[in-house]
């Protein structure tokens, strides 16, 4: 039986999905990549679920591309193949359900685009971040597609080019992580970020989502056009119905009940 380096459970409207690689410090190993891209298809099609939480086992949520056997050569199945890192950055950047990350430790390189492609993060204060690339003569080409939105330009050169560590906390102030907490905090703050997101309508959350991504790339008249098409469009939904009917009842939406 072939170990297994990542899990996934369901309970409570939330996948949460477990990096469980701690031996190698969760590097993005063939395994360990196809493990989280099969995971991760799973709790999209999944009804019970409505988020995903992704985390870690050990002390390092993740330290980049697993590099022993990236030298070792072998069978296809890197950051571009099929199974590799640009498939799972895909999948989590266009989930229709949010993508919340939670980090414990250390992050490196290709962890951070991870990181990068969810849509929020919370970490320890005191993790350390790096793209360590340009330190070993590789470059962060994949990960910078989801990087780039989120730091900008200006800081997404200086790091790419100084490989320096910043902590949890200038993680946060970059717009890398959504919050930087103390250690014994960090399971409440992302449990406090699920409450509050579980209390939206699940075609909204979706329609949230589309509206960053897909908004900063429109021209303004295309931006108003497309805006202006999916405001009529979840204004006539189900969800929409259903969330008005419930705030002018004072009661909680079918899809907020106990939670």
């Amino acid at each position: 039986m072939s170990e297994e380096f990542v899990h996934l459970e369901v309970a409570g409207g939330v996948a949460t999905i477990t990096l469980d690689s701690p031996s190698n410090r969760n590097a993005l190993s063939r395994a360990l990549m196809g493990g989280l891209e099969a995971s991760l298809e799973a709790a999209l099609n999944d009804d019970a679920a409505r988020l995903i939480v992704l985390t870690h086992t050990g002390p390092v949520f993740c330290s980049g591309a697993d590099l022993k056997e990236l030298r070792g050569g072998g069978p296809s199945g890197g950051p571009a193949g099929p199974g590799g890192l640009v498939t799972i950055l895909k999948t989590i950047w266009r989930s229709p359900k949010p993508v919340i990350a939670r980090i414990g430790g250390p992050t490196r390189a290709g962890g951070i685009g991870l990181i990068a492609a969810c849509d929020m993060a919370v970490a320890v204060e005191d993790a350390t971040f790096a793209f360590s690339e340009v330190r070993i003569g590789l470059i962060p080409a994949i990960i910078s597609v989801v990087v780039l939105p989120k730091l900008g330009v200006t800081k997404t050169m200086e790091l790419f080019l100084t490989g320096e560590t910043f902590d949890g906390t200038e993680a946060a102030r970059l717009g890398l992580l959504n919050a930087a907490v103390p250690a014994e905090q960090l399971d409440e703050t992302v449990d406090r970020y699920v409450a509050s997101v579980l209390k939206g309508a699940p075609g909204a959350l979706s329609g949230c989502k589309r509206l960053v991504r897909e908004v900063p790339g429109m021209t303004l008249d295309d931006a108003f056009a497309q805006t202006a098409e999916w405001t009529a469009e979840y204004f006539g939904s189900e969800e929409a119905i259903e969330g008005m009917t419930a705030f002018a009842q004072k009661r909680p939406p079918r899809w907020a009940k106990g939670k």
